[in-house]
């Protein structure tokens, strides 16, 4: 089964583009276990996002997973304990990415997710 890492950004989109993260998921790599880094409950709860604390409602659905990295950094650890992929429009973060072969799910269009090619 494959596994998905979301980023803050991931979580965010469901009520910032009226996205359904599952949904979308499935249509792109079927079925799949979807991880949350634990210090991105944290990054939620700080933020002043109008949709933060609907975000971290959608992150405790999913299995959030301690890391010893915070930030940004405890994405790219999940994913590559996991050779996991990585849904994130944080362009920084894709460039991390890319450097490390993980393979990365963004949003597109504005209205749906892809893969990064």
């Amino acid at each position: 089964m494959s596994v998905v890492v979301l980023d803050t950004n991931a979580l965010l989109l469901p009520f910032e583009r009226s996205l359904n993260l599952d949904a979308q998921l499935r249509s792109l790599i079927g079925s799949c276990e979807i991880l949350v880094p634990g210090p991105l409950i944290g990054e939620l709860k700080r933020s002043t996002n109008k949709h933060a604390k609907a975000a971290l409602s959608l992150a405790f659905r999913y299995n959030v997973v301690d890391t010893e990295a915070t930030g940004d950094q405890s994405v790219i650890e999940l994913a590559l304990k996991h050779n996991a992929y990585v849904v994130t429009n944080d362009h920084a973060l894709i460039v991390r990415l890319r450097k490390l072969r993980v393979k990365v799910i963004l949003l597109r269009g504005g209205n749906h997710l892809d893969f990064d090619s």
